[in-house]
């Protein structure tokens, strides 16, 4: 895969009130890059939950820390078809992930909390985590779908 360019790149605090900015950049962003409107709110949805995660598990609730959001147009070659799609990168010093809770429980369980999992790997083609240097890096990719639509944002 190769960048195509930056899109968005935001640098916000850990505080839940600030989840709402983060929502409607990621909705008019997939909105403008030509995603279907279920696939914007789905987009935008498993953003949520990750940050959401970041500012539970990685930083403990504290609403001070730094999350560094960033946007990139992808194009390459996956499973042989040239495809091309939206990057949104998550990194942040918090916590590292647990890899034994990253793990997401049955949809069988009725309890409360742990399906944000579900919805970001049923939203999202691709979603890898590292942690290195003491950064927490999650990558988030959805790939344009194959009739075509969202392969140029408008006004291209």
């Amino acid at each position: 895969m190769h960048n195509r360019g930056l899109l968005l790149d935001l640098t916000l605090v850990s505080d839940p009130q600030l989840l709402c900015v983060v929502r409607a950049a990621i909705e008019r962003l997939t909105e403008v890059s030509g995603f279907s409107p279920p696939e914007c709110r789905s987009i935008t949805r498993a953003v949520d939950e990750a940050m959401a995660n970041v500012m539970r598990h990685a930083y403990g609730g504290s609403p001070d820390k730094r999350i560094d959001v960033s946007c990139k147009r992808i194009s390459g070659m996956v499973n042989g078809v040239h495809r091309e799609g939206l990057e949104i990168e998550l990194l942040d010093q918090g916590l590292p992930f647990d890899q034994k809770k990253l793990t997401a429980r049955s949809l069988d369980e009725v309890k409360p909390g742990g399906l944000g999992l579900h919805f970001i790997r049923d939203s999202m083609d691709v979603m890898e985590h590292s942690h290195k240097n003491g950064v927490n890096r999650l990558r988030l990719v959805k790939y344009f779908s194959a009739d075509g639509k969202g392969q140029k944002p408008q006004g291209e």
